[in-house]
C-alpha cells in the first residue's frame, strides 16, 4: 500500500507532503484546483512518459517520491529481491526526477532503475484508473489473470502451461527428428556400408606391418638367393680356393709346427676357431638355400593384399594403420544411429500422450473458465445496473487460440461490453467512454477484490456523469472494495466523499506572481466544511453544514 508521497516543483505543485493510510482516501476540490496532480505524480512516479512540461515554471527540476509498503505483495517482494532491492522492512521507496530539459531518472530504494523497470513494478503496486495508459482492464491478458483470479483457476492453469511445456519440448524433438529423417537415411546406408566393407576386408591387429615385412623379402627374393650363394662360394669353394680351405690348410701348417714351436698355439687356437666359426656359417648358409622358395603367386596375393588395405584407407582419408580404430568407430556410430531409429516410434508415443494430457487439463479449465465466466458476467451486470448503466451487458469472451497447443490454456480471454440494447458485444476500450470504463472497472474490481494482488487503487472522477442515489452506490462500493484494498479516490460528489475513511483537500493558492496547488489532509470539523462546500457551492449555509453533518452521522 502507498505510506507516503512527496511532490516537489511538479506542474503547479510547489511542495506537497502527504501520509495514507488503509482504507479509503477522497481527494476532493473545487474545479481547476488540480485534484488529478496528486495521480499524475503517482503515474510519473511509477514509469509513465516524461517530459519537460511537467517541470513547474522557472524550476530546474521536478521531483515525485512514493513510499509504499510490499510486505503483503508477493509479486513486488520478488521484483525487488530479483534485483537484490528488497529492504529488510519490506518498504519501497520510489524515486521519479525530471528536469528542465526533459531528461528523467528514476531509483528504487536508492538505485538507478529504468523508466520501463518503474513501470513493471508499478504494475504490481498501484492501479490508477484515470487515464486508458493506465488501467489494466484495457489488456487482455490482464483479463485471464482477473478471470482465473476470481475462479481461484490459478493451480489448474498452472498444471496447464506445464502440459504445454511438456508437449514443446517432445513436439520440438520429433519435429527436428522427421525433418532429418532423409538425412538419417542417407547417413545410416553410409555407415553400413563403410563397416560391411571393413568387415569385409577383416584386418588383423598386426597384420600389415607382418605383410610389408613379407612382401619386402619376396619383392628381392632373387638377389637374396644369390648374395647368399655367392657368400657360401667364398667360403667353401669346389675348387679348394674358400675360406673354409684356406683356413683348414692354415691349421695343418700352424699344427705341424707345433712341436718345434709351442708359442703357436695361441695362433692356432684363434685360426681352428675361425675355421669352425665359417664352416657353421657356411653351413647356415646352405641350409637357407636349399630351403629357398621364390614364390611368384605368394608375392601377388601380398601385394594385392596390401593394395585392398591401402583403396579402403584412402576412402577412408586415413592412415592404414588407422583402419581397425576407424573400424571400431563406425561401429559405435552405426550402433547409435539405429538406436535412434527406433526412438522415432518411441517419441511420436510421447508426442500422443503429451497431446493427450494437454487437452484433457485445457478441457478442465476452459470448463472451470466457462462456469466463472457466466458468474462474474452476472455480478457485473448486477453493479451496473446499480452504477446507472441500464441496458448495459458485460460479457466474458472465450476464443480458441490458432495454435492447437498454448500455455495460457484452449483460449484467450476478454472483457466485452455492449452499451446499448441490440449492440453487439465489443472490446471494452473500443466501446466503453472514460467514465463508463471506470465504472466497470470499479463493478468488476469489487467483486475480485478478495483475489487481487493490487493493494493500491486509484479512481479518478468515476462518479462523473452520475448523482443522487446512484452517486451513493458508487461511494458504497468504493468503500466495501476499500475494505481489502487501499483506495484513493478523487470525487466531487459529496455522497462519494463521506464514504472515505480519511479526506484530502485541494485547493489553489495565489501569490503576487505565481499559483500554486496545496493538498490538506482534514479533520473531522475541517471535513464537514468541506462536505457542506461540495453541497452547496460557493455558499456555505446552517442548512448545508446540517446536511453534511447528517451525511457524516449517517456513514460513521
Amino acid at each position: 500500500m502507498l505510506l507516503h508521497l512527496s511532490v516537489k516543483d511538479f506542474v503547479i505543485a510547489e511542495n506537497i507532503e502527504l501520509e495514507f493510510d488503509t482504507g479509503m482516501t477522497v481527494i476532493t476540490g473545487e474545479t481547476g484546483a488540480g485534484k488529478s496532480i496528486m495521480l499524475d505524480a503517482l503515474a510519473l512516479c511509477l514509469g509513465s512518459r516524461a517530459d519537460a512540461g511537467v517541470v513547474r515554471h522557472q524550476c530546474k527540476q521536478a521531483e515525485v517520491t512514493a513510499c509504499f509498503d510490499v510486505s503483503v505483495i508477493p509479486a513486488a517482494r520478488e521484483w525487488l529481491h530479483s534485483r537484490e532491492l528488497l529492504d529488510e522492512n519490506n518498504e519501497c521507496l520510489v524515486r521519479r526526477v525530471v528536469t528542465a530539459e526533459g531528461r528523467s531518472r528514476g531509483y528504487v530504494n536508492g538505485s538507478s532503475v529504468t523508466a520501463r523497470e518503474l513501470q513493471e513494478l508499478g504494475e504490481w503496486l498501484i492501479d490508477i484508473h484515470s487515464q486508458h495508459e493506465h488501467q489494466t482492464l484495457l489488456k487482455k491478458a490482464n483479463h485471464r489473470s482477473i478471470l482465473d483470479g476470481f475462479g481461484k483457476h490459478q493451480a489448474l492453469a498452472e498444471k496447464v502451461r506445464q502440459a504445454a511445456k511438456a508437449f514443446r519440448q517432445i513436439d520440438e524433438q520429433l519435429t527436428t527428428r522427421l525433418a532429418n529423417e532423409e538425412e538419417y537415411s542417407a547417413k545410416l546406408q553410409l555407415l553400413s556400408y563403410q563397416v560391411d566393407e571393413l568387415d569385409k576386408l577383416a584386418l588383423q591387429e598386426g597384420e600389415l606391418e607382418a605383410l610389408e615385412a613379407e612382401l619386402k623379402q619376396l619383392s628381392n627374393a632373387g638377389d637374396i638367393l644369390q648374395n647368399n650363394q655367392r657368400a657360401l662360394a667364398v667360403c667353401r669353394s669346389d675348387a679348394g680356393e674358400g675360406a673354409l680351405d684356406l683356413l683348414n690348410h692354415a691349421c695343418r701348417l700352424i699344427q705341424d709346427n707345433l712341436d718345434n714351436d709351442a708359442g703357436l698355439s695361441d695362433v692356432f687356437d684363434m685360426l681352428e676357431s675361425a675355421r669352425i666359426q665359417i664352416e657353421e656359417a657356411s653351413h647356415e648358409l646352405q641350409q637357407r638355400i636349399d630351403n629357398f622358395d621364390i614364390d611368384p603367386q605368394r608375392l601377388a596375393e601380398v601385394d594385392a593384399r596390401l593394395d585392398d588395405i591401402h583403396q579402403v584407407a584412402r576412402r577412408h582419408r586415413v592412415q592404414p594403420y588407422e583402419l581397425l580404430d576407424v573400424q571400431q568407430q563406425l561401429k559405435t556410430e552405426l550402433a547409435t544411429l539405429e538406436g535412434d531409429g527406433g526412438n522415432i516410434d518411441a517419441l511420436q508415443a510421447q508426442h500422443a500422450q503429451a497431446l493427450a494430457k494437454y487437452r484433457e487439463r485445457a478441457k478442465q479449465l476452459t470448463d472451470a473458465r466457462l462456469n466463472t465466466g457466466k458468474q462474474l458476467a452476472d455480478q457485473v451486470n448486477q453493479q451496473l445496473q446499480a452504477l446507472s448503466m441500464r441496458g448495459c451487458r458485460f460479457e466474458v469472451a472465450l476464443r480458441a487460440w490458432e495454435q492447437a497447443v498454448h500455455p495460457y490454456g484452449a483460449e484467450e480471454i476478454e472483457f466485452t461490453i455492449a452499451t446499448h440494447p441490440g449492440q453487439a458485444p465489443g472490446p471494452l476500450g473500443k466501446i466503453a467512454s472514460g467514465g463508463e470504463l471506470s465504472r466497470i472497472s470499479l463493478a468488476i474490481q469489487v467483486i475480485v477484490a478478495q483475489t487481487s494482488s493490487v493493494a493500491t487503487m486509484v479512481f479518478d472522477e468515476v462518479d462523473v456523469g452520475i448523482g443522487g442515489a446512484v452517486a451513493e452506490v458508487v461511494g458504497n462500493l468504493l468503500r466495501q472494495l476499500s475494505a481489502n484494498t487501499q483506495v484513493l479516490c478523487v470525487t466531487h460528489l459529496a455522497q462519494v466523499a463521506v464514504k472515505g475513511h480519511q479526506h484530502v483537500v485541494v485547493s489553489k493558492q495565489h501569490h503576487d506572481d505565481r499559483t500554486t496547488t496545496q493538498l490538506q489532509q482534514i479533520d473531522d470539523e475541517e471535513k464537514i466544511v468541506e462536505i457542506a462546500r461540495m453541497i452547496g457551492g460557493i455558499s456555505v449555509s446552517e442548512q448545508t453544514v446540517a446536511h453534511a453533518k447528517a451525511m457524516l452521522n449517517v456513514q460513521h
